[in-house]
């Protein structure tokens, strides 16, 4: 039974982000150095509590996609969940454009959160082609924690991290969302509105490091400034 943490943050902590990125570096790093394609699965709620902040969000993942194309080396599945029971995935993406016409098309629902879904099906995707992570975007929890939990250890077994970013501030989310990621080998951070240029980054960052490694992360911060940071941590050695 995962318990509930008492001490809430009201933003990701710098210690945390830093986190974030050394997560999301072990995660990259044998992708990058073997040469072969990083597959990412990218996961959304769709339910209709984000409905108000969905363009923006949908406008963010795409930028992260954009950013990894002159890496040509990342593919990327669009998971999405809302409604009752609705749960749809695309075929794997390499192409900006898909992503974008793919996430142009989806409207949000109202209904429960589907987060086993998303789970199972990673796992059940990595044993056919082996998935580098999965990213996922959410709100709230809605389901048995202990049931999540499970599904992330196996995940965490199979050297599948999750990476969750959670929007706003739901205090029962929160707990689940790091135990998940804490099973699971990957990372927690928060976003909201006014934190979007940090989200946009940490998604770049993630991007670029799982299509083409250090090389094509330091080649892309060059012409980022702002990301230098970010870079520094992530290929630190």
């Amino acid at each position: 039974m995962v318990k509930e943490d008492k001490s809430l943050t009201q933003r990701s902590s710098s210690a945390e982000i830093a986190e974030f990125l050394d997560k999301a570096k072990e995660m990259t790093r044998s992708t990058a150095d073997s040469g072969r394609k990083g597959r990412l699965i990218f996961a959304l709620d769709a339910t209709a509590s984000r409905q108000p902040t969905w363009d923006s969000a949908c406008q963010l993942q795409g930028e992260m996609f954009e950013a990894a194309r002159q890496v040509g080396n990342l593919q990327v599945q669009l998971c999405f969940y809302r409604g009752f029971k609705d749960s749809r995935y695309s075929k794997w993406l390499s192409n900006p454009s898909q992503l974008h016409r793919a996430m142009s098309n989806v409207f949000c629902a109202g209904g429960l959160t589907q987060i086993a879904r998303v789970l199972r099906h990673t796992l059940q995707e990595h044993q056919e082609n082996a998935v580098s992570a999965l990213v996922f975007v959410g709100d709230c929890v809605e389901e048995p924690p202990d049931l999540l939990c499970d599904l992330a250890g196996q995940l965490g077994l199979s050297g599948v991290p999750v990476f969750l970013f959670q929007e706003g501030y739901d205090p029962d989310a929160e707990p689940v969302f790091r135990e998940l990621a804490r099973l699971s080998g990957g990372a927690w951070c928060r976003f909201d509105h006014q934190s979007a240029e940090q989200l946009r980054e940490l998604l770049a960052a993630v991007a670029i490091y799982a299509a083409g490694g250090q090389t094509a992360l330091q080649d892309f911060s060059q012409k980022r400034p702002a990301l230098a940071p970010l870079v520094k941590q992530l290929t630190a050695k």
